[in-house]
């Protein structure tokens, strides 16, 4: 297990996490975070960070993302198709990635190749959060200008928008895609999949700065204060609450291995915290173990060596959604709510061609080739050049002699 995290001194961090074998008087396992790498690769702070079972992904102030091979322990190169901060990364299995920022753009990407296979105009602001439901077929974003939008991911295609009164920083899919929330501000609202309503909302003490599921239906919230809380989606009450660190919570994240479920939280104050969350939610977690960075961090994540999700990549464009029928439901008309259908958008890279655009060719621009390989594919294209020159040739000799009158 090896924790990321980035942070505004524009470095990216890397901890080895080990579990020391249990002794027989010691109650807990013993857990130690030793610093693996240390990357300074962005020229401004960091501002997004994910992880697939292999590669780690960076987006910046500088405008560009930037890709680490975790295997190798090397940077494997860099994305620039956006202009303006990369505020969110999101992966899907080990297959795709799709990328939001300032520029509107929401860019689907090909993890394998590492080409851009769809660039979509996403908001007529910034984008500031997306989410994939479970079936990888459905996203949503929001962005400055104050809209929430549903996205068919299998033809790369926004089908509604619902208007909300303030911009919205945060969107997320429950584990089970049955919910979804919203955040603006200090205030969570919970939207349920079946009903198409808000089933209820959330209030915080201060701004929210992360959100993430635990269950189907308790979150952990953190906000620009020390303490997190934990909150069942159902009842609204907050489960239990624990001062995490000496200064504002910037990101948590959390997963499950095996006899754990933990628990991730990074702060302004320089802390990376690994907690082990009790059975009863009631009860505040136990820390597991630490580590001082000595830098302003913004983001966190966590890479395990191993496979851990099964789902490769996303649905074939041929495939007829399913989820098409919770889209519709997802946005009919609330008081207060404004449902309008997205407008055909005459551009080029938004016609019907499946997740990779108009002719099935990405953008050249986008994709991200080593040198190595460049050289032996202009070596391949000179050599079926040369092939053709001496086809050419002998056609012509032939034709030659065919058509010569004998001496």
């Amino acid at each position: 297990m090896e924790l990321v995290a980035g942070c505004y001194e524009q470095v990216l961090f890397g901890f080895a996490v080990h579990r020391e074998p249990q002794a027989s008087g010691d109650l807990e396992q013993k857990w130690t975070a030793v610093a693996d790498f240390t990357h300074h690769a962005h020229t401004a702070s960091l501002s997004a960070v994910a992880v697939n079972s292999r590669f780690v992904v960076t987006g910046s102030k500088d405008e560009t993302i930037h890709i680490y091979d975790m295997k190798k322990k090397i940077e494997h190169g860099a994305l620039v198709h956006h202009n303006g901060t990369i505020t969110c990364l999101k992966f899907y299995g080990n297959r795709h990635l799709i990328s939001g920022a300032e520029d509107g753009l929401i860019c689907i990407w090909d993890a394998k190749k590492w080409e851009c296979l769809k660039s979509i105009k996403a908001h007529k602001g910034r984008v500031t959060f997306l989410s994939i439901h479970p079936s990888g077929k459905l996203a949503l974003s929001v962005g400055t200008d104050k809209t929430l939008r549903t996205w068919n991911l299998v033809d790369g295609r926004s089908a509604f928008i619902r208007n909300i009164k303030q911009n919205a920083h945060i969107v997320e899919w429950s584990p089970k895609g049955e919910k979804y929330i919203v955040v603006t501000m200090n205030k969570i609202d919970i939207y349920q999949l079946d009903t198409a309503s808000v089933s209820g909302t959330i209030t915080n003490e201060k701004r929210i700065s992360s959100v993430r599921f635990l269950f189907e239906s308790v979150l952990a919230v953190a906000g620009d204060e020390e303490v997190v809380r934990f909150f069942n989606c159902d009842s609204l009450m907050c489960l239990c609450e624990f001062k995490a660190h000496e200064n504002r919570v910037k990101d948590i994240l959390s997963f499950e291995i095996p006899e754990h479920h933990v628990i991730i939280t990074a702060s302004s104050d320089g802390f990376l915290k690994v907690w082990k969350l009790n059975h009863d939610k009631g009860v505040p977690p136990s820390l597991l173990c630490e580590v001082n960075t000595k830098a302003r961090l913004t983001c966190v994540g966590v890479w395990l060596d191993r496979v851990t999700d099964k789902k490769q990549s996303l649905l074939p464009a041929a495939e007829p959604s399913p989820v098409s029928k919770d889209q519709s439901q997802i946005h009919q008309k609330e008081p207060g709510d404004e449902v309008q259908e997205e407008e055909r958008q005459s551009k080029p890279n938004t016609k019907k061609g499946g997740l990779t655009g108009d002719n099935g060719k990405p953008k050249k621009e986008n994709s991200l080739v080593s040198p190595k390989k460049r050289k032996m594919a202009k070596m391949l294209e000179k050599k079926k050049k040369r092939k053709k020159i001496q086809m050419i040739r002998q056609v012509a000799a032939f034709s030659y002699e065919k058509t010569s009158l004998p001496e």
